[in-house]
């Protein structure tokens, strides 16, 4: 009775995910983009119920079953989202936490995308990292050249140069864009996905809550010493400074992710509504100089001193 209700869910999770992939390969643009998210979610609700094991097997399935329907096109998506949602549902079938779901989802996420772009690379010849950096270039070429139609100041072409820099910059941070496209993966389908096991299952399942959330320190570690080798290493060919740079990059947004869990600690204390901490998540990411490295800063106090300590003693006194 058991097998057979496996089989059944499993039939089922690849019948949604085969639709749903039909649906992004197919209907390209903002729909297909948001069913990103969604595509690792049969994976993660079959894998949680059922183990990494029947889940391994559910991806073996449904790739197969892409290849014949979309051959070649369908490899970086069920690779991704495949090994990301198995390894995501397989956490939480074996009584971890959603955070721990959450971390090992991620290096699933990122592992499946880079071995995805890989094949299509090997298979194709198609380099998507530079097909993205000559897309970006092109368009940057097009809005200069509409510019110029009107009149323009100096501001105008140093932020059209700022941008010309920033693209070329791009392959150097690559492993960056990686990590933080599959964390914000990973926390969606998540999401979604203890939203439908509530609904069916009548459960619970839910992330802690984020004014709790905190980070090993050894995170601060990490991200003074790539700070440091980004001030020494000049060399931008070399993989020193690759590495720092993405170390950098990667560190100084969980220490942002950790400011702001301070903000939503500090403003529950102060019993402040909770549009309060969302207002400034809102304005930090609209204007991400100044506010967000404050943020950044308030993160690096939080995990290196017991300021969490102090403000709960204050509130006592």
């Amino acid at each position: 009775m058991n097998n057979s209700k496996r089989i059944t869910e499993g039939a089922l999770m690849a019948g949604i995910y085969l639709l749903l992939l039909l649906v992004i390969i197919f209907l390209p643009g903002g729909i297909g983009s948001l069913l990103l998210f969604v595509l690792p979610v049969p994976y993660i609700y079959y894998s949680s119920r059922h183990g990494w094991k029947s889940g391994l097997l559910l991806f073996c399935l449904t790739m197969i079953f892409s290849l014949l329907i979309v051959p070649v096109l369908s490899i970086p998506f069920t690779l991704t989202a495949g090994i990301g949602g198995v390894v995501s549902g397989g956490v939480l079938h074996a009584g971890r936490s959603a955070y721990e779901s959450l971390a090992l989802g991620t290096v699933g996420y990122t592992g499946g995308l880079v071995l995805g772009m890989g094949l299509v690379q090997l298979l194709l010849g198609i380099n998507l990292i530079d097909e993205l950096t000559a897309g970006m270039s092109d368009s940057l070429d097009t809005v200069e050249s509409t510019m110029g139609i009107f009149p323009q100041g100096e501001s105008s072409e140093e932020a059209v140069d700022t941008v010309r820099e920033a693209i070329t910059f791009i392959p150097d941070i690559i492993p960056s864009i990686f990590v933080m496209t599959s964390v914000i993966t990973a926390l969606i389908s998540l999401w979604l996905t203890f939203k439908l096991m509530n609904r069916i299952e009548n459960k619970s399942y839910a992330f802690a809550s984020f004014k709790n959330f905190r980070l090993p320190t050894s995170i601060l570690w990490y991200y003074f010493f790539a700070m440091i080798l980004n001030y020494v290493v000049t060399d931008r060919e070399g993989w020193v400074y690759f590495g720092a740079i993405n170390v950098f990059i990667v560190a100084g947004t969980l220490l942002a992710i950790q400011g702001f869990s301070f903000v939503f600690y500090y403003a529950s204390q102060k019993k402040w509504p909770k549009a309060v901490p969302v207002l400034v998540i809102v304005f930090s990411l609209l204007s991400p100089g100044l506010i967000m490295y404050l943020v950044r800063i308030l993160g690096i106090i939080d995990l290196g001193f017991p300021l969490r300590s102090y403000v709960s003693e204050k509130k006592k006194n």
